[in-house]
């Protein structure tokens, strides 16, 4: 029971911030105008394209999980697996980090593999995407930095403001504070429950990678690695095509609004709602978009993502019954 309302409250609180934090950034829209331009003002046709390439990233995605559960002696259906990672991202829409959990629980289920060996595999999976994004926020500080300072030399009260945070004596007492207090507690915080767990994690981390290498197709894993990322990319740049004011963006100048939004999905709220649409909103301020053209932007990026995710997700459920009885009929039809 205490853990049934333990999850309510997680839900209804990460639920709650992002909804602040959206209504905080389009609080102040003209709502008509915001119509107006989804009405008239869209090509669609590159939201059909986004659209589909997102869907190929997520069937790379499948194959890739198969890649890694292969060593672990099975062979999962790779309509299994897709169903699975569809149901995975429908439960992140509900719960942040939920899909992780549901979609090694339905492909369990279904192709009966140890779930505990199934979330090992997400776990590295989880790891080699932060890894991905960290070598393209590399990209983006080599490549872009120029960009990010003119911003900050063409809006000095922005730079006034960073320079004030940074250089705050309240910020760098405080840095110092916990360093110091971490120092005199650094026995107790090394036998604490809380580092204990820390360390599991980090073992776990370990041994997923050390599950790598015994992947047999190596070249495939690292293949589609690049390509669900490639494919995310693309899926959004094919967005700044739609709207007139951001067709002129160059695909590097694209790439760091990409990378900020991503990082704006790392937060803890359902589908990144709100946290996503800062991020994007102010990445594209960086290239001189209008803040309310931004609004837009991120509006119609973010809610044809979603409404993919949902969709399919639901068809996912549906289908993963039907599907897996037809196999078991096909499979004692062959025993006998």
């Amino acid at each position: 029971m205490k853990q049934k309302i333990v999850k309510t409250l997680k839900f209804l609180s990460f639920f709650l911030i992002g909804i602040l934090i959206f209504w905080m950034v389009y609080k102040d829209q003209d709502i008509k105008r915001i119509e107006n331009i989804l009405s008239n003002d869209v090509n669609y046709f590159w939201i059909v394209v986004s659209v589909l390439l997102g869907l190929l990233s997520h069937i790379s995605r499948s194959i890739r999980w198969n890649l890694m559960i292969e060593p672990l002696g099975k062979k999962p259906r790779l309509l299994n697996t897709f169903l699975a990672v569809m149901v995975g991202y429908l439960m992140n829409l509900a719960l942040p980090r939920m899909g992780e959990i549901s979609r090694c629980g339905v492909l369990s289920r279904y192709e009966k593999i140890p779930f505990t060996k199934l979330v090992g595999t997400v776990v590295t999976e989880r790891l080699i995407d932060v890894l991905m994004l960290l070598l393209l926020t590399a990209v983006v500080v080599v490549t872009q930095f120029g960009q990010v300072l003119s911003f900050l030399n063409n809006n000095p009260e922005v730079k006034e403001k960073l320079d004030k945070v940074i250089y705050s004596p309240v910020l760098l007492g405080g840095v110092l504070l916990i360093v110091l207090v971490l120092w005199l507690l650094r026995h107790k915080i090394r036998e604490s429950s809380l580092m204990k767990k820390a360390m599991g994690f980090v073992d776990q981390f370990s041994e997923g990678f050390r599950s790598i290498r015994n992947m047999k197709r190596k070249g495939a894993f690292v293949f589609h690695s690049v390509f669900i990322w490639l494919m995310y990319f693309l899926m959004f740049y094919c967005v700044f095509f739609s709207f007139g004011f951001t067709s002129h963006i160059l695909p590097l100048a694209a790439l760091a609004v990409f990378v900020l939004g991503s990082f704006g999905m790392v937060a803890p709220v359902q589908g990144g709602i709100g946290a996503w649409h800062f991020m994007v909103i102010e990445g594209l301020a960086l290239y001189g978009v209008d803040k309310s053209d931004g609004k837009v932007f991120a509006l119609l990026a973010h809610g044809s993502t979603t409404l993919v995710l949902i969709v399919f997700g639901l068809i996912s459920l549906l289908v993963l019954p039907f599907v897996n009885e037809k196999a078991g009929e096909k499979t004692e039809l062959a025993e006998e």
